[in-house]
């Protein structure tokens, strides 16, 4: 039998707050039979959210009160100090009181990190946690941290990084020798600063599969399941690809309505265009992981729709399951006696 997970989320984060996230939730436990959900924060409208779709009884499915909720322009420094009951401080609480298994929030994320860090602190050998998310990219998907946590990085962060990306994309995606890239300027050994070649000597002297340097357009390629890189060029990268697709797909759109012809060309071909904005779709990649603390925490997007809220909720579940944190500390530890720490 199947253990039970059991999640909390914050339910009054996001663009859209509860009214994406009840119904995620109550989606979620008819996906994943093991599934239990503690959503947190102002109860008498999670009551009635629930109510109105008939399962304010679900046993799978807990309240908890929280009376204030991180705004998403608010400073880290201030939602840590000042908002101690928020809905997110809450369900970070939760976490580390082990009433359950991971957390997730659409909300702040410099206040989600910023509090995440504080309440559940890093795994030890863990420096400085990272943001990891999965990208489209041929073949499946690629593996790509930091996404903006971390602006400016040494040499044994980035090593810590890759060391994270391994052990997830071996535990959530299955891969089980997966290959790891660091992001540069070039494939070439003398390219890049002083940080970036210390880093690439020391994952050359480890036991992964590091494949060297990658650049830019290798991040959707498919020679490379992880790539490492500091948060300031790896959130630059994830914003360029945003733009892209959404450039992309205007395009499309213009093309497509340009005149009778080009619609009835569009008609023809719409079950194409149906496959490939379902490979695009940022949805279906919804759910980035604070890798590197003491527990389990998934940033969802702050404008996340129902079905992309409920990928969030897979992710979860399936950090929860292959128990992802004490799979890195053990391979971080392994690493670190194979070689030893600048």
């Amino acid at each position: 039998m199947t253990k039970p997970v059991h999640i909390a989320l914050d339910a009054m984060s996001g663009d859209h707050g509860p009214s994406v996230i009840v119904p995620a939730a109550l989606r979620a436990i008819t996906t994943h039979p093991s599934l239990e959900l503690t959503l947190v924060g102002d109860e008498p409208t999670l009551t009635r959210l629930l109510a109105e779709r008939g399962a304010q009884t679900d046993p799978r499915i807990k309240l908890r009160h929280a009376t204030q909720v991180v705004l998403m322009d608010e400073l880290p420094s201030a939602a840590l100090r000042g908002k101690k009951d928020s809905s997110m401080r809450v369900a970070i609480d939760l976490v580390k009181e082990g009433e359950v298994d991971a957390c997730i929030s659409a909300g702040n994320t410099g206040a989600l990190m910023a509090t995440a860090r504080f309440v559940l602190k890093t795994l030890p050998g863990i420096d400085r946690p990272a943001i990891l998310a999965e990208l489209p990219a041929i073949g499946g998907t690629t593996l790509m941290l930091d996404l903006g946590a971390n602006a400016d990085c040494s040499a044994d962060h980035l090593f810590q990084f890759a060391v994270m990306g391994a052990v997830v994309a071996s535990a959530i995606h299955g891969q089980p020798n997966p290959r790891v890239g660091l992001l540069n300027i070039g494939a070439e050994e003398m390219k890049g600063d002083e940080v970036i070649r210390e880093a690439g000597q020391r994952l050359q002297a480890s036991n992964l599969n590091y494949i060297g340097f990658v650049e830019g357009n290798d991040i959707f390629s498919d020679r490379v399941d992880v790539i490492v890189s500091d948060g300031f060029s790896g959130n630059v990268a994830l914003k360029t690809a945003e733009g892209l697709g959404k450039m992309v797909s205007q395009f499309l759109r213009e093309e497509f309505t340009r005149s009778i012809l080009s619609k009835i060309a569009a008609l023809a071909v719409l079950p194409a265009l149906k496959r490939f904005r379902d490979r695009v779709d940022p949805r279906n990649h919804n759910g980035a992981s604070l890798v590197g603390l003491r527990g389990i925490v998934i940033k969802s997007h702050g404008g996340a729709d129902e079905h992309a809220f409920g990928h969030a909720i897979r992710i979860a579940v399936l950090e929860c399951e292959k128990a992802v944190p004490k799979r890195i500390e053990a391979l971080l530890d392994e690493q670190l006696k194979e070689v030893p720490q600048q």
